[in-house]
């Protein structure tokens, strides 16, 4: 009974270290993914900006600003290598406290990228806006296992990819996290046609200005827990060189809310990733070892049981 039962606990523990080593160094690359059923909603506000009502055809100062962003996984889109998101973000002028606020714009973008290096991939019908264009870099997320070094993003206004720079580390509501930044400046976005006597040329009834963006980007590590967006949106007119007409200008950043949201899902992650590839393998290795020690010396002690029974078998009683 003692030489089945340390056979029993000299496979079990066998198979726990087998199972401890898969954890450790196949699982993590099978199970942990940027999730296909994302659903999540962040906040951006800002005060003292100015932007450009299409409702009043005026630039408006001193504005409060609240931008929203919806994002929603397709999860009949996705595979088991590749997440299709789709974001509608919207802005608002809040200044005087209504609810959503006064519209300023609208934009949307649908994504497809690895589950686990967060880089774009051109696929699943992804465009921004109702623009289909070549994607790379990194989109949504960072990738799982962020490094300190300097990586691609792809810009959604400038529809290309731009270098984020790895600038440090911070701490976001007790959380270390990095760094990194986005730097445009005064690169050409495009053009708008718009009455003359808006941008002061009230020669020409119609005009078409260069648009130009310069924008700061803070996002954290992995999945962004706290954006810095300062944005100079601006026509130009050709002829001067000045400035003809502000977009939008001003620094809009994370509100306290989508923060903590952000930070709670974020420990969430980083303790079910350390259950899989640190903690349970290394509870599987002891309690394997444990085990397979326990279940050898049952059978070496089986074995010497049977060996002190067969000597005392042969032993022959002494004649009288």
């Amino acid at each position: 009974m003692r030489r089945v039962l340390g056979v029993v606990l000299t496979g079990l523990g066998a198979f726990l270290l087998l199972l401890a080593i898969l954890a450790r160094f196949y699982l993590p690359g099978q199970v942990i993914k940027f999730p296909l059923n994302e659903y999540s909603v962040s906040t951006l506000t800002g005060t003292n900006a100015t932007y450009f009502s299409q409702q009043t055809g005026t630039e408006v100062t001193g504005a409060t600003v609240r931008a929203v962003s919806t994002v929603q996984g397709d999860v009949a889109a996705g595979s088991s290598s590749t997440a299709v998101w789709n974001d509608i973000t919207g802005v608002f002028d809040t200044t005087h406290g209504a609810s959503p606020g006064i519209p300023i714009s609208y934009s949307t973008e649908r994504m497809a990228f690895n589950r686990r290096t967060g880089l774009l991939v051109n696929c699943c019908g992804a465009e921004i806006g109702t623009k289909r264009v070549k994607m790379s870099g990194q989109g949504y997320v960072w990738p799982i296992g962020t490094q300190k070094q300097n990586y691609q993003i792809f810009d959604t206004t400038l529809l290309k990819p731009e270098p984020v720079t790895y600038t440090g580390t911070s701490t976001v509501d007790g959380m270390n996290v990095d760094i990194f930044a986005e730097y445009i400046n005064n690169q050409k976005v495009g053009t708008v046609s718009l009455p003359g006597s808006l941008v002061g040329i009230s020669s020409q009834p119609t005009v078409t200005l260069p648009e130009y963006l310069s924008a700061v980007v803070d996002p954290g590590t992995g999945s962004p827990l706290k954006v810095v967006e300062s944005e100079n949106d601006s026509l130009t007119n050709p002829s001067t060189g000045a400035t003809a007409l502000t977009l939008l200008r001003g620094t809009l950043a994370s509100t306290p809310k989508s923060i903590a949201a952000a930070v709670h899902i974020a420990k969430t992650s980083d303790n079910e990733i350390s259950w899989v590839q640190d903690i349970g393998p290394i509870i599987g290795v002891l309690l394997g070892l444990v085990l397979l020690v326990l279940g050898i010396l049952l059978i070496l002690g089986a074995d010497t049981d049977a060996y002190g029974y067969e000597e005392e078998d042969l032993e022959v009683p002494a004649s009288a």
